[in-house]
Protein backbone atom coordinates (compact mmCIF):
# COMPACT_ATOMS: atom_id res chain seq x y z
CA UNK A 1 0.00 0.00 0.00
CA UNK A 2 1.46 3.53 -0.81
CA UNK A 3 1.63 5.58 1.59
CA UNK A 4 -0.01 9.28 1.97
CA UNK A 5 2.64 11.23 0.17
CA UNK A 6 4.55 8.62 -1.89
CA UNK A 7 3.36 10.35 -5.00
CA UNK A 8 5.25 13.83 -3.89
CA UNK A 9 8.44 14.85 -4.57
CA UNK A 10 10.63 17.53 -2.12
CA UNK A 11 13.41 19.71 -3.09
CA UNK A 12 14.17 20.59 0.10
CA UNK A 13 17.20 23.48 1.03
CA UNK A 14 16.93 24.12 4.37
CA UNK A 15 19.57 23.33 6.79
CA UNK A 16 19.63 23.06 11.06
CA UNK A 17 16.16 22.20 12.61
CA UNK A 18 12.55 24.07 11.32
CA UNK A 19 12.67 23.31 7.88
CA UNK A 20 14.05 19.91 8.15
CA UNK A 21 12.10 18.63 10.89
CA UNK A 22 9.11 19.49 8.05
CA UNK A 23 10.74 17.51 5.16
CA UNK A 24 11.24 14.95 7.54
CA UNK A 25 7.37 14.53 8.75
CA UNK A 26 7.23 14.61 4.87
CA UNK A 27 9.67 11.78 4.08
CA UNK A 28 7.65 9.86 7.01
CA UNK A 29 4.84 9.91 5.30
CA UNK A 30 6.10 8.68 1.60
CA UNK A 31 7.25 11.49 0.01
CA UNK A 32 10.98 11.71 -2.10
CA UNK A 33 12.55 14.34 -0.06
CA UNK A 34 16.30 15.41 -2.04
CA UNK A 35 18.02 17.62 0.59
CA UNK A 36 20.46 20.29 -1.45
CA UNK A 37 23.60 20.75 1.00
CA UNK A 38 27.06 23.07 0.28
CA UNK A 39 29.71 20.43 -1.09
CA UNK A 40 32.36 19.88 1.54
CA UNK A 41 30.16 20.83 4.16
CA UNK A 42 26.77 20.26 4.06
CA UNK A 43 23.93 20.99 6.66
CA UNK A 44 25.29 23.45 9.35
CA UNK A 45 24.33 20.05 11.86
CA UNK A 46 26.74 17.77 10.56
CA UNK A 47 29.26 19.13 12.70
CA UNK A 48 26.99 19.68 15.99
CA UNK A 49 28.65 17.20 17.80
CA UNK A 50 29.70 15.67 20.00
CA UNK A 51 27.48 13.22 20.27
CA UNK A 52 28.48 11.10 17.32
CA UNK A 53 27.03 8.12 16.02
CA UNK A 54 29.35 5.28 16.55
CA UNK A 55 30.70 2.55 14.38
CA UNK A 56 30.96 -1.14 14.56
CA UNK A 57 33.96 -0.47 16.54
CA UNK A 58 32.45 2.35 18.92
CA UNK A 59 34.61 4.64 17.43
CA UNK A 60 32.54 8.15 16.69
CA UNK A 61 31.53 8.93 13.16
CA UNK A 62 31.63 12.52 11.60
CA UNK A 63 27.53 11.85 11.61
CA UNK A 64 26.25 14.24 14.61
CA UNK A 65 23.22 13.36 16.97
CA UNK A 66 21.83 16.57 16.07
CA UNK A 67 22.05 15.69 11.95
CA UNK A 68 20.30 12.26 12.71
CA UNK A 69 17.39 13.34 14.53
CA UNK A 70 15.70 15.19 12.04
CA UNK A 71 17.26 13.83 8.43
CA UNK A 72 15.76 10.43 8.35
CA UNK A 73 14.18 9.32 4.67
CA UNK A 74 16.09 11.89 2.66
CA UNK A 75 18.03 11.66 -0.42
CA UNK A 76 21.59 14.14 -0.47
CA UNK A 77 23.06 15.98 -3.02
CA UNK A 78 26.07 18.41 -3.23
CA UNK A 79 25.44 21.68 -5.02
CA UNK A 80 26.76 24.97 -5.51
CA UNK A 81 24.12 27.33 -5.55
CA UNK A 82 26.29 30.45 -5.18
CA UNK A 83 27.57 28.99 -9.20
CA UNK A 84 25.09 29.54 -12.72
CA UNK A 85 25.53 25.72 -12.95
CA UNK A 86 24.37 25.12 -9.62
CA UNK A 87 21.65 27.30 -10.01
CA UNK A 88 20.59 25.40 -13.07
CA UNK A 89 20.78 22.18 -11.42
CA UNK A 90 18.26 23.35 -8.76
CA UNK A 91 16.12 24.90 -11.51
CA UNK A 92 15.63 21.83 -13.42
CA UNK A 93 14.71 19.72 -10.14
CA UNK A 94 12.40 22.25 -8.95
CA UNK A 95 10.53 21.71 -12.20
CA UNK A 96 10.50 17.84 -11.65
CA UNK A 97 9.08 18.53 -7.42
CA UNK A 98 5.72 19.24 -6.35
CA UNK A 99 7.24 20.98 -3.30
CA UNK A 100 10.47 22.59 -2.27
CA UNK A 101 11.20 24.27 0.94
CA UNK A 102 13.83 26.67 2.17
CA UNK A 103 15.06 28.93 4.92
CA UNK A 104 17.66 31.43 3.85
CA UNK A 105 17.47 35.10 4.42
CA UNK A 106 14.62 37.24 3.01
CA UNK A 107 15.54 38.10 -0.60
CA UNK A 108 18.89 35.21 -0.78
CA UNK A 109 17.14 32.94 -3.60
CA UNK A 110 16.09 35.92 -5.56
CA UNK A 111 19.78 37.06 -6.13
CA UNK A 112 20.49 33.51 -7.79
CA UNK A 113 16.76 33.36 -9.36
CA UNK A 114 15.71 30.40 -7.22
CA UNK A 115 12.92 32.90 -5.55
CA UNK A 116 9.16 31.61 -5.79
CA UNK A 117 8.35 33.97 -9.09
CA UNK A 118 11.28 32.65 -10.93
CA UNK A 119 10.43 29.01 -9.84
CA UNK A 120 6.71 28.48 -10.46
CA UNK A 121 7.71 29.70 -14.25
CA UNK A 122 8.49 26.60 -14.31
CA UNK A 123 6.49 24.65 -12.29
CA UNK A 124 3.56 26.45 -12.27
CA UNK A 125 2.46 23.90 -9.54
CA UNK A 126 5.00 24.14 -7.48
CA UNK A 127 4.06 24.59 -4.13
CA UNK A 128 7.48 26.90 -2.05
CA UNK A 129 7.71 27.32 1.79
CA UNK A 130 9.78 29.70 2.77
CA UNK A 131 11.04 29.41 6.92
CA UNK A 132 12.09 32.27 8.30
CA UNK A 133 12.68 33.94 11.35
CA UNK A 134 9.92 37.03 10.90
CA UNK A 135 8.33 36.46 7.50
CA UNK A 136 8.39 37.61 4.47
CA UNK A 137 7.26 41.58 5.36
CA UNK A 138 7.15 43.94 8.83
CA UNK A 139 9.92 45.71 10.22
CA UNK A 140 12.14 42.82 11.30
CA UNK A 141 11.56 40.23 8.16
CA UNK A 142 15.97 41.13 7.08
CA UNK A 143 16.65 40.49 10.20
CA UNK A 144 18.44 36.73 11.13
CA UNK A 145 16.55 34.60 14.48
CA UNK A 146 17.41 31.61 16.45
CA UNK A 147 14.58 29.77 18.34
CA UNK A 148 16.23 30.83 21.73
CA UNK A 149 15.73 34.55 20.16
CA UNK A 150 11.91 33.52 19.85
CA UNK A 151 11.42 31.94 23.22
CA UNK A 152 11.72 35.38 24.16
CA UNK A 153 10.22 36.73 22.15
CA UNK A 154 7.07 35.61 21.62
CA UNK A 155 6.37 35.21 25.44
CA UNK A 156 6.92 31.69 26.29
CA UNK A 157 9.94 32.61 28.44
CA UNK A 158 7.73 34.85 30.38
CA UNK A 159 5.69 31.88 31.22
CA UNK A 160 8.28 29.24 31.85
CA UNK A 161 10.34 29.41 34.65
CA UNK A 162 9.68 29.51 39.13
CA UNK A 163 7.65 32.02 40.08
CA UNK A 164 9.19 35.04 41.09
CA UNK A 165 10.42 35.45 44.98
CA UNK A 166 11.15 31.47 44.53
CA UNK A 167 14.49 29.66 44.66
CA UNK A 168 15.51 29.98 41.10
CA UNK A 169 12.70 32.77 40.22
CA UNK A 170 13.46 34.07 36.39
CA UNK A 171 12.72 33.39 32.50
CA UNK A 172 13.56 30.32 31.32
CA UNK A 173 13.48 28.56 28.47
CA UNK A 174 12.35 25.21 27.12
CA UNK A 175 15.15 22.52 27.05
CA UNK A 176 14.29 22.09 23.13
CA UNK A 177 14.58 24.21 20.17
CA UNK A 178 10.71 24.00 20.70
CA UNK A 179 10.18 26.77 18.13
CA UNK A 180 11.64 25.51 15.48
CA UNK A 181 9.96 21.84 16.18
CA UNK A 182 6.48 23.69 16.00
CA UNK A 183 7.69 25.98 13.01
CA UNK A 184 8.63 22.55 11.16
CA UNK A 185 5.32 21.11 12.36
CA UNK A 186 3.24 23.84 10.88
CA UNK A 187 5.11 23.98 7.70
CA UNK A 188 4.14 20.22 7.24
CA UNK A 189 0.54 21.10 7.80
CA UNK A 190 0.67 24.10 5.29
CA UNK A 191 2.31 22.52 2.73
CA UNK A 192 0.25 18.83 3.22
CA UNK A 193 -3.19 21.66 3.07
CA UNK A 194 -1.80 23.37 -0.28
CA UNK A 195 -1.34 19.67 -1.73
CA UNK A 196 -4.78 18.82 -1.31
CA UNK A 197 -5.58 22.15 -2.31
CA UNK A 198 -3.48 21.71 -5.68
CA UNK A 199 -5.46 18.22 -6.26
CA UNK A 200 -8.90 19.59 -5.87
CA UNK A 201 -8.21 21.87 -8.69
CA UNK A 202 -6.29 24.54 -7.55
CA UNK A 203 -2.32 25.45 -8.67
CA UNK A 204 0.79 25.44 -6.72
CA UNK A 205 1.48 28.67 -3.92
CA UNK A 206 3.62 29.88 -2.12
CA UNK A 207 3.94 29.43 1.90
CA UNK A 208 5.78 31.85 4.37
CA UNK A 209 6.18 30.60 7.88
CA UNK A 210 7.57 32.87 10.22
CA UNK A 211 9.15 31.09 13.46
CA UNK A 212 8.11 34.16 15.31
CA UNK A 213 4.34 33.82 14.13
CA UNK A 214 4.79 30.31 15.30
CA UNK A 215 5.32 30.85 18.73
CA UNK A 216 2.78 33.70 19.15
CA UNK A 217 0.27 30.86 18.54
CA UNK A 218 2.12 28.62 20.51
CA UNK A 219 0.99 30.17 24.10
CA UNK A 220 -2.86 29.29 23.39
CA UNK A 221 -4.88 29.75 26.46
CA UNK A 222 -2.43 32.08 28.13
CA UNK A 223 -2.45 34.48 25.37
CA UNK A 224 -5.95 33.97 25.30
CA UNK A 225 -6.10 34.54 28.89
CA UNK A 226 -4.44 38.06 28.43
CA UNK A 227 -6.38 39.31 25.24
CA UNK A 228 -9.79 38.51 27.01
CA UNK A 229 -8.84 39.77 30.71
CA UNK A 230 -6.13 42.00 30.25
CA UNK A 231 -3.81 40.36 32.98
CA UNK A 232 -0.27 39.58 32.24
CA UNK A 233 0.57 35.94 32.55
CA UNK A 234 2.93 35.18 35.10
CA UNK A 235 5.76 32.09 35.68
CA UNK A 236 4.33 29.34 37.61
CA UNK A 237 7.31 27.34 37.87
CA UNK A 238 5.87 23.92 37.36
CA UNK A 239 1.95 24.70 38.58
CA UNK A 240 -0.41 25.60 36.64
CA UNK A 241 -2.41 28.83 36.61
CA UNK A 242 -6.09 27.41 35.79
CA UNK A 243 -5.90 24.03 37.40
CA UNK A 244 -4.83 23.39 40.99
CA UNK A 245 -3.17 20.87 42.09
CA UNK A 246 -1.30 20.63 38.65
CA UNK A 247 2.22 20.72 39.89
CA UNK A 248 5.45 18.81 41.01
CA UNK A 249 5.94 17.85 44.32
CA UNK A 250 8.81 16.10 46.44
CA UNK A 251 7.92 12.85 47.81
CA UNK A 252 10.25 10.93 50.07
CA UNK A 253 12.21 9.23 46.95
CA UNK A 254 12.22 11.88 44.42
CA UNK A 255 9.25 13.65 42.56
CA UNK A 256 5.84 13.51 41.92
CA UNK A 257 3.61 15.05 38.66
CA UNK A 258 0.13 15.59 40.09
CA UNK A 259 -2.31 16.47 37.45
CA UNK A 260 -5.77 16.73 38.63
CA UNK A 261 -7.73 18.30 35.57
CA UNK A 262 -11.29 18.37 37.16
CA UNK A 263 -13.26 18.18 41.00
CA UNK A 264 -14.21 14.63 40.37
CA UNK A 265 -10.40 13.41 40.15
CA UNK A 266 -9.64 15.57 43.25
CA UNK A 267 -12.37 13.93 45.40
CA UNK A 268 -10.64 10.49 44.50
CA UNK A 269 -6.89 11.93 45.16
CA UNK A 270 -8.30 13.49 48.85
CA UNK A 271 -10.08 9.46 49.44
CA UNK A 272 -6.06 8.11 48.38
CA UNK A 273 -4.82 10.13 50.63
CA UNK A 274 -6.77 9.92 53.54
CA UNK A 275 -8.02 13.48 53.59
CA UNK A 276 -11.60 13.90 52.21
CA UNK A 277 -11.91 16.91 54.52
CA UNK A 278 -10.23 18.40 51.88
CA UNK A 279 -12.61 17.34 49.57
CA UNK A 280 -15.52 18.72 51.43
CA UNK A 281 -13.79 21.88 52.45
CA UNK A 282 -15.81 24.87 50.32
CA UNK A 283 -12.45 26.49 49.71
CA UNK A 284 -11.17 23.53 47.68
CA UNK A 285 -14.53 21.76 46.73
CA UNK A 286 -14.40 22.90 43.53
CA UNK A 287 -11.48 24.19 40.94
CA UNK A 288 -12.17 27.65 41.05
CA UNK A 289 -12.10 27.77 44.91
CA UNK A 290 -8.89 25.83 44.41
CA UNK A 291 -7.15 28.66 42.20
CA UNK A 292 -8.32 31.20 44.07
CA UNK A 293 -6.84 29.34 47.68
CA UNK A 294 -3.88 27.80 46.17
CA UNK A 295 -1.20 29.78 48.38
CA UNK A 296 -3.21 27.76 51.42
CA UNK A 297 -4.11 24.27 49.58
CA UNK A 298 -0.51 23.40 48.31
CA UNK A 299 1.29 23.46 51.31
CA UNK A 300 -1.21 20.80 52.77
CA UNK A 301 -0.37 18.88 49.77
CA UNK A 302 3.21 19.03 49.88
CA UNK A 303 3.07 18.36 53.10
CA UNK A 304 0.67 14.89 52.22
CA UNK A 305 3.24 14.12 49.26
CA UNK A 306 5.89 13.75 51.77
CA UNK A 307 4.58 10.92 53.37
CA UNK A 308 5.45 7.90 51.02
CA UNK A 309 7.52 7.77 48.08
CA UNK A 310 6.42 8.05 44.48
CA UNK A 311 6.40 4.77 43.20
CA UNK A 312 4.05 3.91 46.11
CA UNK A 313 1.80 7.41 45.18
CA UNK A 314 2.24 6.58 41.65
CA UNK A 315 0.76 3.06 42.25
CA UNK A 316 -1.97 4.28 44.81
CA UNK A 317 -3.39 6.95 42.86
CA UNK A 318 -3.50 5.27 39.58
CA UNK A 319 -5.62 2.91 40.89
CA UNK A 320 -8.04 5.65 41.34
CA UNK A 321 -7.40 6.86 38.21
CA UNK A 322 -5.60 10.20 39.64
CA UNK A 323 -3.55 11.15 36.97
CA UNK A 324 0.15 11.65 37.98
CA UNK A 325 3.73 10.20 36.89
CA UNK A 326 7.71 10.19 37.16
CA UNK A 327 10.05 12.55 35.71
CA UNK A 328 11.62 10.58 33.68
CA UNK A 329 15.32 10.93 32.23
CA UNK A 330 15.42 10.04 28.96
CA UNK A 331 17.27 6.76 29.95
CA UNK A 332 14.34 6.09 31.95
CA UNK A 333 11.96 7.16 28.93
CA UNK A 334 12.99 4.45 26.80
CA UNK A 335 12.75 1.84 29.85
CA UNK A 336 8.84 2.68 30.16
CA UNK A 337 6.92 -0.42 29.84
CA UNK A 338 4.09 1.63 27.58
CA UNK A 339 7.17 3.47 25.17
CA UNK A 340 8.51 0.51 24.53
CA UNK A 341 5.21 -1.08 23.46
CA UNK A 342 4.68 1.63 21.20
CA UNK A 343 7.79 1.21 19.92
CA UNK A 344 9.35 4.52 19.84
CA UNK A 345 12.94 3.61 19.23
CA UNK A 346 13.32 2.75 15.59
CA UNK A 347 16.94 1.56 14.62
CA UNK A 348 17.51 2.27 10.97
CA UNK A 349 19.98 -0.16 9.43
CA UNK A 350 22.61 1.76 6.84
CA UNK A 351 25.17 0.47 4.32
CA UNK A 352 27.20 -0.59 6.07
CA UNK A 353 25.45 -2.51 8.43
CA UNK A 354 25.39 -0.38 11.43
CA UNK A 355 22.02 0.86 12.86
CA UNK A 356 21.15 4.28 13.22
CA UNK A 357 19.13 4.77 16.12
CA UNK A 358 16.31 7.24 15.72
CA UNK A 359 12.93 7.84 17.26
CA UNK A 360 9.80 6.61 15.64
CA UNK A 361 6.95 9.48 14.53
CA UNK A 362 4.28 9.55 16.59
CA UNK A 363 2.38 9.31 13.28
CA UNK A 364 0.57 6.32 13.49
CA UNK A 365 -2.15 5.34 10.10
CA UNK A 366 -3.83 2.29 10.23
CA UNK A 367 -3.53 1.55 6.52
CA UNK A 368 -0.17 3.29 5.33
CA UNK A 369 2.43 3.35 8.24
CA UNK A 370 5.44 4.86 8.61
CA UNK A 371 8.36 2.82 6.96
CA UNK A 372 12.00 3.11 8.53
CA UNK A 373 14.02 1.67 5.72
CA UNK A 374 16.18 5.28 5.06
CA UNK A 375 18.68 6.30 7.65
CA UNK A 376 19.95 9.97 6.91
CA UNK A 377 21.74 10.33 4.28
CA UNK A 378 25.78 10.71 4.00
CA UNK A 379 26.54 14.07 2.37
CA UNK A 380 26.05 13.64 -1.14
CA UNK A 381 25.64 10.42 -1.46
CA UNK A 382 22.59 10.81 -4.40
CA UNK A 383 23.98 13.07 -5.91
CA UNK A 384 25.05 11.02 -9.19
CA UNK A 385 21.81 9.10 -9.07
CA UNK A 386 20.37 11.92 -9.21
CA UNK A 387 21.68 13.83 -11.44
CA UNK A 388 22.27 10.97 -14.02
CA UNK A 389 18.65 9.36 -13.24
CA UNK A 390 16.33 12.27 -12.57
CA UNK A 391 18.12 14.87 -14.65
CA UNK A 392 19.49 12.46 -17.38
CA UNK A 393 22.83 14.28 -17.55
CA UNK A 394 25.46 11.69 -18.91
CA UNK A 395 28.42 10.88 -16.88
CA UNK A 396 30.77 13.17 -18.76
CA UNK A 397 28.71 16.41 -17.98
CA UNK A 398 28.18 15.13 -13.96
CA UNK A 399 31.95 14.74 -14.15
CA UNK A 400 32.79 17.81 -15.30
CA UNK A 401 29.92 19.49 -12.83
CA UNK A 402 31.77 17.55 -9.71
CA UNK A 403 35.84 18.69 -11.14
CA UNK A 404 34.39 22.53 -11.08
CA UNK A 405 33.24 21.67 -7.72
CA UNK A 406 29.73 22.95 -8.19
CA UNK A 407 28.73 19.12 -6.85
Amino acid sequence: MPRPLSHIRVLDLSRVLAGPWASQNLADLGAEVIKIERPGAGDDTRGWGPPWLKDSEGRDTRDSSYFLSCNRGKKSITVDISKPEGQGIVRALAAKCDVLIENYKVGTLARYGLDYAALQAVNPGLIYCSVTGFGQSGPYAPRPGYDFVFQGMGGLMSITGERDGEPGAGPMKVGIAITDILTGMYASLAITAAITHRERGGGGQYIDMALLDCMVAFNANQISGYLVSGNIPRRYGNAHPNVVPYQVFPCKDGHIILAIGNDSQYASFCKVTGRPELAADERYRLMTGRIVNRDTLIPLIADIMKERGMHEWIAALEAANVPCGPINNMQQVFEDPQVQHRGMRVDIPTASGLPCPSVASPMRFSATPVEYTVPPPALGQHTQEILRELLGMDPQAVDALVAKGIV
